[in-house]
């Protein structure tokens, strides 16, 4: 089995590269999803930040996503408590897929803040999707996000060169769509070829 990070900036499109390994063939986990899932109604996760934060992150008694990102992207010791909560319950529902995988399953584990949570994961081996700012500023205007929100998520994370200088391998993705798919298909060859040299 091969444990894989895949880690990138906001707009720098690792949910395309995520979808061509899926199609390849590799189980692709979304950290994002997964923070997602430990944070619903009737989780622990839930009760924690309610207990932290209070109401004010609270709509129609569910988790208000955007008042919380609100919170905790003007005050980075916010951030930290809501990371505290949320990292060790993410860790385990990714645990708990690995453990049920065939033994010889590559893993890739999409994973936005990999420089920044202090590499509680033990990975096999780390990919880096990089893009320009000004390539992933128009993806996330043509989200819908603003100018202001877009500065202040790509501010609070780490750079490209800090996310390449812990990368085994760095995917361009400010590239038209058919070079993306040949890289990543070499990457893919590398990374079975890791699997077969480890198993």
């Amino acid at each position: 089995m091969l444990i894989v990070a895949l880690t990138g900036g906001i707009g720098s499109g690792k949910s395309t590269i995520g979808e061509i390994f899926e199609n390849l063939g590799a189980i692709v986990i979304d950290s994002d999803q997964l923070a997602r899932n430990v944070v619903e109604r009737g989780t622990t996760g839930f009760d924690q930040i309610v207990a932290v934060f209070g109401d004010e992150v609270l709509e129609n008694g569910n988790l208000d996503r955007a008042a919380l990102a609100e919170v905790i992207f003007k005050d980075p010791t916010k951030r930290t408590q809501l990371e505290q909560i949320t990292h060790p319950l993410i860790r385990k529902a990714f645990a708990e897929i690995v453990e049920s995988a065939e033994s010889d399953s590559i893993i890739i584990n999409q994973i936005p803040l990999l420089v920044e949570s202090n590499h509680n994961y033990k990975f096999d081996h780390v990919i880096t999707v990089s893009a320009t700012e000004e390539v992933r500023i128009q993806r996330l205007l043509t989200r819908g996000m603003n100018l202001m929100q877009i500065n202040q998520r790509i501010g609070a994370q780490s750079t490209d060169t800090q996310r390449e200088a812990i990368s085994d391998t760095v995917i361009r993705n400010d590239q038209d769509h058919s070079r993306l798919l040949s890289e990543v298909e070499k990457v893919w060859e590398l990374l079975q070829l890791k699997n077969k040299k480890k198993s």
